[in-house]
């Protein structure tokens, strides 16, 4: 009798075992699913698509993990980014090896559930394209505002599931505002062209764009040190880092989609007061001499200085520049310190091939404008008496100097700094925030593979 007990307790006891084995290799399976359904979207190759299919339909053996492990851990060391443990690969136990393959990478568990949300959308069939032929303004009726309120509350952005009225109400105009604001769009609650083109991108489309801009962002601060400076292009933003966390953030000014800010890293070397404007060739050319064109006391309304090639001064009166400007123009323009100077009270100077730089600006009226891709090439900076404040605490040599210079407007003084401030300029266009929200920016410069949304999403609207 007892014999029999021991071996029905001994039956039990392999048969929960055996379960729980198969409960992690099932856990592990569904991490390792989680993992290359993101470098599926990063990655052209079919490899990674097709180790998806192998784990979503079958329970694998030992040996057919094993590849799979050892492409998922060169994913991520490839870009230089560190996984929890990169030694686990001769345990027995699946579930321990799939944990020590995710990267050790902040909101890394945000992306995957966003991923995961969107690639279920991708499969219910619900994202027919949108056709309006009108702005719908707040509490005005249109026959797609039902769809348009289920469409926003199935990315999150509206609390009710349904509706059949097709009047834009208060609560709808919210989660409007909501959904634009995480698009960088004025949120203003009206549904116009750019606001039905993001509301049309396809769910797959968004989770591509999480999924790359995730990997881009990781690799890129993987590299990092203590201390930087960077700006996000597409999103008109500037953080400042200091020992893993933000110190400074700011709106920012970057270049027209024709006068692009170019893509680069440097190292701020100078801060200058007060700064003089040496204005560059092109921007002479393109948008000063129009001006002087059509009234040559442009020049003096703006507190410009004209050196001709050997840099002597030159003076002509207002007529005589009117005329001058009208032919060859050998001369270079240099607009004196003050109130009115283009580049406003600072420029933080960093050597680059582009004279590219951050700089204050004498209209900061623009900082509101949702689409911030209005300068020549430089950024301005919205917070920049706080950037200021920060180099002079930090980096500035003479600080007795820094401060007696603050009560003149029309001396211009450098500052030379005890460590240069690395700075870098780089293109992310979609993220997760602290508040666990996915923000999406426009594609301004056209650099990531999804530069043309509106085909790809194939959104539809006529021109309004």
């Amino acid at each position: 009798m007892r014999f029999c007990r021991f071996i029905c307790w001994f039956g039990l006891v392999c048969l929960s075992l055996a379960s729980l084995a198969d409960e992690r290799q099932t856990r592990a399976q569904d991490m390792l699913y989680q993992q290359v359904s993101l470098m599926a979207l990063v990655n052209s190759e079919s490899k990674f698509e097709q180790y998806r299919s192998l784990l979503s339909q079958h329970s694998l053996s030992p040996s057919e993990l094993k590849p799979i492990e050892h492409e998922i851990a060169q994913f991520w060391l490839s870009r230089q980014i560190p996984i929890r443990n990169s030694s686990t690969n001769h345990l027995g136990d699946p579930f321990i090896r799939a944990m020590a393959l995710e990267p050790e990478l902040n909101g890394y568990l945000q992306i995957q559930n966003r991923i995961r949300h969107l690639h279920w959308l991708a499969q219910q069939g619900w994202w027919q394209p949108i056709i309006i032929d009108e702005l719908i303004r707040p509490s005005k009726k249109h026959p797609s505002i039902p769809t348009i309120a289920k469409r926003l509350w199935l990315l999150g952005d509206a609390e009710r599931s349904a509706t059949t009225s097709t009047l834009l109400d208060e609560k709808l105009s919210s989660a409007l505002k909501r959904f634009q604001r995480r698009h960088g769009l004025q949120p203003d609650a009206i549904i116009g062209p750019e606001t039905m083109k993001w509301l049309n991108v396809q769910p797959i489309e968004r989770a591509r764009m999480l999924a790359n801009n995730f990997v881009l962002k990781a690799e890129f601060m993987a590299q990092r040190g203590d201390q930087f400076l960077v700006i996000n292009i597409p999103a008109f933003e500037m953080a400042l880092f200091s020992k893993g966390r933000v110190e400074l953030e700011s709106r920012v000014i970057v270049g027209k989609p024709y006068r692009p800010t170019p893509l680069l890293s440097g190292a701020i070397s100078n801060v200058v007061i007060n700064p003089s404007w040496r204005v560059p060739k092109k921007i002479l050319y393109n948008d000063l001499l129009p001006h002087v064109r059509k009234d040559g006391n442009y020049i003096a309304e703006g507190n410009f200085d004209v050196f001709d090639r050997s840099n002597n001064l030159v003076v002509r009166t207002a007529q005589q520049w009117s005329d001058l400007a009208r032919g060859p123009f050998p001369y270079r323009f240099v607009q004196r310190p003050g109130y009115n100077n283009t580049l406003g009270r600072y420029k933080f100077y960093f050597p680059n091939d582009f004279s590219i730089f951050l700089h204050d600006t004498s209209n900061p009226k623009l900082f509101e404008r949702s689409n911030r891709a209005l300068s020549s090439g430089c950024i301005r900076v919205e917070n920049v008496e706080g950037l200021a404040n920060w180099m002079a605490a930090n980096l500035v040599k003479d600080k007795q100097t820094w401060v007696d210079r603050h009560a003149e407007r029309t001396r211009t003084q450098w500052f030379a700094l005890n460590s240069t401030l690395n700075v870098h300029l780089v293109y992310w266009t979609a993220w997760i925030d602290e508040h666990n929200q996915a923000q999406f920016r426009n594609d301004i410069y056209q650099l990531q593979t999804l530069n043309t949304l509106e085909d790809r999403a194939g959104a539809q609207i006529n021109d309004l």
